[in-house]
């Protein structure tokens, strides 16, 4: 009940700040996978012409989403009554000061139907853009129609939408109600698109973006890992321009673009390896995109540690069993399994394509093991959940520089302590 009368309150504050302040234009973040990244994309590029807020972290629930849109801190306590009075004092105090942003990008999160809906009482965003719509939070959400509809409702309250043609079916279309709908990707079938024309791990891709609204193409270098995440770089492209850049300071902004920790960010390994950091999270989407990109990669050996995927739910064993289905034999030296979903599932399929695996119950145990096994130049892929997984601790250990370790994921004194009581359960 405290909660929820803190929320209405925040609510209230954000409704009369963006009246206030109408020239503040919003573009709302929503989707399965790939938020954060494709945010700060859009970031990257609009700060090369505009003031823009943006807040790092996935602050993107019910209390925490109207504080990033107002530009203010989530309290350390949120059951202390004074703290969230100094909260709504600062919130006033926003409100009656000149403005200080052109733009505020903001993602919305949703673990539950009617959530993203919500967001439609008190915001209005300029572009909505809808990243993917992939399985999510099963345990609530328990169909991909149900996910679909979800994820889309952002793209129909908001005054003009962009949709990830890639990673969108397009049979869910059919819940969109807006008509102002435009489509991104990597594929020719989406209006803003990309053409890769060269692609290094040193220098990432170099090529040309393509746009309905552009005479010519666009020449550019975007330095960050995997097709998935170059489709992030395609959306900021397309909002710099529905926002009025011009194409030399979206360029410009493009190639400013870097990895988000945990991400897709390459990282130097023992043994002259390159490692490939995803741990921030994981879903189905996400470890095909990524094998996919690891598969791409020229290298005398692949390696790919997977931890289990949360929240899926009753889909669990089938969406284990289907990444299982794509370790590829001819591609992988090793597929590496942490945690009891994916040793219980993507294990099993794995080995009846012919993968060598090998499964641990944490990740510090999977990375003595990849320590052992990874040879001169090797590519090694690291991916999974968040919660009781904690993949990022596995590539820790086969890191060439102890110095990196503030890269990873998930490094905070808090964060630290909750894994270490997690591993000493483990043992």
């Amino acid at each position: 009940m405290f909660s929820k009368i803190i929320q209405i309150k925040l609510e209230s504050l954000v409704k009369r700040y963006l009246a206030k302040h109408s020239d503040i234009k919003l573009v709302a973040v929503a989707g399965s996978v790939g938020k954060t990244t494709t945010k700060v994309a859009i970031a990257t590029v609009l700060s090369q012409s505009f003031r823009v807020r943006l807040h790092e972290g996935n602050h993107n629930s019910e209390l925490s989403a109207p504080l990033a849109i107002l530009g203010i801190d989530y309290p350390d306590n949120i059951r202390s009554i004074s703290a969230w009075i100094g909260v709504f004092r600062a919130a006033k105090e926003r409100i009656k000061s000149p403005t200080d942003v052109d733009i505020i990008i903001q993602e919305l999160g949703s673990d539950r139907i009617g959530q993203i809906a919500h967001y439609r009482k008190y915001l209005r965003p300029d572009i909505g853009v809808v990243t993917a719509i992939s399985p999510e939070h099963m345990e609530f959400f328990e169909t991909m129609e149900n996910v679909a509809k979800e994820e889309m409702g952002v793209a129909n309250f908001s005054k003009q939408a962009l949709i990830n043609r890639d990673d969108i079916d397009g049979e869910y279309a059919k819940y969109l109600t807006n008509a102002d709908v435009s489509t991104y990707g990597t594929s020719a079938t989406a209006e803003y698109h990309f053409i890769s024309q060269d692609f290094s791990l040193k220098d990432g891709y170099k090529g040309q973006f393509i746009a309905p609204d552009l005479d010519k193409r666009v020449e550019v270098s975007v330095q960050i890992v995997g097709e998935h995440s170059l489709r992030s770089a395609v959306a900021a492209f397309a909002v710099g321009l529905k926002m009025g850049m011009d194409a030399k300071s979206i360029a410009k902004g493009l190639a400013a673009i870097t990895a988000v920790p945990g991400r897709m960010n390459i990282l130097r390994g023992i043994k002259n390896s390159v490692l490939i950091d995803d741990t921030y999270n994981s879903s189905p989407l996400a470890v095909k995109s990524s094998l996919q990109t690891l598969y791409q990669l020229p290298a005398p050996q692949r390696i790919a540690v997977l931890g289990s995927m949360n929240e899926l739910g009753a889909s669990s064993a089938e969406e284990h069993k289907k990444v299982g289905e794509l370790c590829n034999p001819n591609e992988l030296a090793w597929v590496i399994t942490v945690g009891d979903e994916a040793e219980k599932y993507l294990a099993p399929a794995a080995k009846a394509n012919g993968c060598q695996v090998k499964s641990f119950k944490t990740a510090v145990a999977a990375g003595g093991f990849v320590r052992g096994a990874i040879e001169d130049g090797s590519v090694v892929l690291f991916k999974g959940s968040q919660g009781g997984i904690y993949v990022e601790e596995a590539l820790k250990v086969v890191l060439q520089s102890a110095a990196d370790d503030i890269k990873l994921v998930r490094q905070t004194p808090a964060w630290i302590k909750t894994k270490t009581e997690f591993f000493s359960n483990q043992s």
